[in-house]
């Protein structure tokens, strides 16, 4: 199995991306998350990798950096997606790893994200690769 780790910043590239991330965000369809990543590119700065195998789509991140008052410079993920079929082999903690190197290249002092509670697989995962949970995540809709 030869991966690489690659970026996807063009229309057709962040497309590609979207079989795997549905797996993780159903909701979207495939106009409307191209749209979405398009505009937090321009806007917020997001960036994507992209694990790939003879140009199969394999697993996506999203991240963004940050700066926040009570830890400074980070590296928030917004998603982190390994295709149903390539999970367990290695290639979410090659993707955290890549991440990692990335948030210290640019002076983060860590990375950070959130996982919804009914996701323990990801959890199991998360701890495995050295986070912990140190707060809640409160959420309130806006009528």
């Amino acid at each position: 199995m030869t991966l690489e780790i690659t970026s996807a910043e063009t229309e057709s590239e962040i497309s590609a991306t979207y079989l795997v991330v549905k797996q993780l965000r159903p909701h979207l369809d495939q106009e409307t998350y191209v749209q979405m990543v398009q505009s937090l590119i321009r806007t917020e700065g997001l960036k994507l990798i992209v694990v790939v195998e003879r140009e199969t789509v394999l697993a996506v991140a999203s991240y963004r950096i940050m700066n926040m008052l009570y830890c400074g410079k980070i590296l928030y993920v917004d998603d982190l997606v390994v295709d149903v079929q390539a999970r367990s082999k290695g290639i979410g903690s090659m993707l955290l790893a890549s991440l990692r190197q990335e948030g210290r290249s640019l002076g983060c002092s860590e990375v950070q994200l959130i996982s919804r509670v009914t996701r323990e697989q990801a959890h199991r995962f998360y701890y495995r690769e050295g986070f912990g949970i140190e707060c809640f995540h409160f959420r309130s809709r806006i009528p």
